[in-house]
């Protein structure tokens, strides 16, 4: 799982570098030689929708992610497991039942192209099927952790 952790990270990395390179360019033609591009800008919102939904989905550990401590700090162990199964359930649910639906948008949106650079939207909007396949897998990988009484221990997060 290591190289798997390796690969999306570096991914993500990727994406970003591109993103800063077309910021560049961007600011270079239009501060340096008055003359804006298009397509840095469309290229710009693009890769930064794909940078927040790959971290969303692969890059940012699940500890990290919005969670009410107040209330996972002050339950105990079995409360803890209860809530970490059912929460777990309730979002690897949803989004393995908005998949297919959202599959088939995103398929549907390859007719149409973007404005300036004419990507087909499917690309632009794929990375939003990826979070919801990533959030059925570690919802079914916490749901199996908490199933074994596996972190559920208390944190303190400042």
């Amino acid at each position: 799982m290591n190289w798997f952790k390796k690969a999306v990270d570096a991914i993500g990395g990727c994406l970003f570098l591109t993103l800063f390179i077309v910021f560049v360019i961007q600011v270079t033609a239009r501060f340096g030689f008055n003359k804006p591009l298009a397509w840095t800008d469309e290229l710009a919102v693009i890769l930064y929708v794909w940078i927040i939904l790959w971290a969303a989905a692969f890059v940012v550990p699940e500890r990290e992610h919005v969670a009410f401590d107040l209330l996972w700090n002050s339950a105990g162990h079995r409360t803890r497991q209860a809530m970490q199964i059912v929460g777990n359930v309730l979002i690897g649910g949803l989004a393995l039942c908005a998949i297919p639906t959202t599959w088939d948008y995103v398929h549907f949106m390859k007719r149409e192209g973007t404005p300036v650079l004419g990507l087909p939207f499917m690309w632009v909007f794929l990375p939003f099927v990826f979070l919801l396949v990533a959030l059925v897998f570690r919802s079914a990988w916490a749901i199996w952790r908490a199933a074994k009484g596996e972190g559920l221990q208390a944190e303190l997060r400042l």
